[in-house]
């Protein structure tokens, strides 16, 4: 293990998020708020994390995997902390509060400790937007942009340690240019979500904080109803549309870029919006009976919410945690299904459900038919026995955290809905859950250690648990 390789990368990657502060300075500016401790802060972490690139500027960089995994995973300590400064500086909440915070943002869990968000200096919602912006499509691609320039082959590595999903497509011959184009993307679709919402009635600042927090599938909003504040259709019609495209496979955004529609013809774009569809028109249903709503009213409200959910995102436009046992078990379906492998949402991810459901079914087959050779086809390829272990053993690890989590949030004292619900919000990177977690509340009244605990199950969820369990590994800390 090189650990000069390491702290190469992490300060190159602090030196970016710094540089990328300054916006919310900017934001500072331009509402003439007291913007000078986060400048002082902000040129603190820029000269620490300089100071050690010109320390290590003549080391040469050999990345390897292990150091990736490591550098992935010490990163997000390092954007924890970083962004939990201007939090604990500019509001009223514990270091530890703040902490988890800023993961809920990086991670796009969209978890909150704050009551009254309104009441918050518009830098701050804006730098919690931001995380959840640059966290969304992963700050490690746009590392990668950098770190390519320094060792292609290292980033390369880098890139396969942060990306999410089953396997990595490459589309152009250079990663950078993969990465660069995903980002442009990325801007895109934030420009466009952002313009709709200021066309349909937002103002610019609400706009822009919405866009980023919708495109990355994080849920942080302005207003303490969330998008209940609005109570516009065109807000809502729209931001259920983004929600949707930023949990589609970035991959198959970028290859619309190259004027190819295939990447939206796959197994899982189609059961993606099949499972969407089902659960939005029987939640609808169940609404429209339990309310007395139109049916209009009903689906606008239903589809939104089942998309918040799909897609980790954890937007709200009403208190869906008070509707019915019915309505609460169709949410929490919702809620276990995830976005598709390779997007800004978190969960479990609609490709892994196919996979495994697909395995099982050939196993009930094989019982029938012992002497059958039956195989596995996604796409109309066959996958191979790896790819089916590797998506049995992420299921596997993702329930044992979320049950770990669960034990530990009911051994302190609360609920079995909360604790339940609770963990797989924050694993899941969903953000609320029911109870006393539900979209109308948050999660300030936690201890502080109880935070810390939780920030750290959103990292192992962010990370898809393989890439932070393997450091529990005696093998990993040896020669490979």
């Amino acid at each position: 293990m090189n650990y000069k390789n390491v702290l190469k990368i992490l300060s190159l990657i602090g030196i970016t998020v710094s540089a990328l502060f300054l916006f919310d300075v900017l934001i500072g500016i331009i509402y003439q708020e007291a913007y000078g401790k986060f400048l002082l802060y902000d040129g603190v972490f820029f000269l620490i994390n300089l100071g050690v690139w010109l320390w290590l500027r003549k080391h040469e960089l050999d990345l390897k995997i292990k150091e990736s995994i490591l550098v992935v995973n010490l990163l997000w300590v390092l954007l924890g902390v970083a962004g939990a400064i201007p939090l604990f500086l500019y509001t009223n909440v514990s270091l530890a509060s703040s902490f988890f915070e800023a993961i809920s943002g990086f991670t796009t869990t969209g978890a909150t400790v704050y009551s009254d968000i309104e009441a918050l200096p518009h830098l701050i919602l804006f730098h919690r937007s931001l995380m959840h912006w640059l966290g969304g499509l992963g700050v490690i691609v746009l590392g990668v942009g950098l770190l390519s320039v320094i060792n292609p082959t290292g980033s390369l590595s880098l890139f396969k340690a942060e990306s999410t999903g089953i396997s990595l497509e490459k589309l152009t011959p250079k990663i950078k240019d993969t990465a660069l184009r995903l980002w442009i993307v990325y801007a895109l679709l934030t420009l466009v979500d952002m313009l709709l919402l200021k066309f349909f009635g937002m103002s610019w600042f609400d706009a822009l904080n919405h866009a980023f927090s919708t495109v990355s599938t994080g849920g942080f909003s302005t207003k303490n109803d969330s998008l209940g504040s609005f109570g516009n259709d065109g807000i809502i019609w729209t931001t259920t549309i983004f929600m949707m495209l930023a949990g589609i496979n970035f991959l198959a955004h970028l290859k619309l870029y190259f004027r190819d529609v295939s990447g939206y013809k796959t197994e899982e774009v189609r059961w993606y919006f099949i499972i969407f569809l089902l659960l939005s028109l029987a939640l609808s249903l169940v609404h429209v009976d339990i309310s007395g709503d139109s049916f209009y009213d009903a689906l606008k409200h239903s589809s939104f919410t089942i998309a918040s959910v799909m897609t980790t995102t954890g937007f709200a436009t009403i208190d869906y945690g008070s509707w019915s046992h019915l309505a609460i078990a169709i949410i929490f379906l919702g809620l276990l299904m995830g976005g598709n492998a390779g997007s800004t949402a978190g969960g479990i991810k609609i490709i892994r459900h196919v996979i495994i459901f697909k395995t099982l079914s050939a196993e009930l087959k094989r019982i029938l038919h012992p002497n059958m050779i039956i195989s596995v086809f996604i796409d109309g390829l066959k996958q191979k026995e790896r790819i089916l272990s590797s998506t049995f053993g992420f299921f596997t690890l993702f329930m044992i955290t979320v049950a770990i989590v669960t034990v530990y949030i009911y051994a302190r004292g609360y609920d079995a809905m909360t604790a339940v619900s609770g963990a797989f919000a924050i694993v899941g990177n969903i953000g609320p859950g029911f109870s006393m977690v539900g979209p109308a509340d948050n999660f300030s009244f936690f201890s502080d250690f109880d935070k810390i605990f939780l920030s750290v199950a959103m990292i192992i969820g962010r990370l898809e648990c393989y890439t932070v369990f393997v450091l529990l590994s005696s093998s990993f800390w040896k020669k490979f």
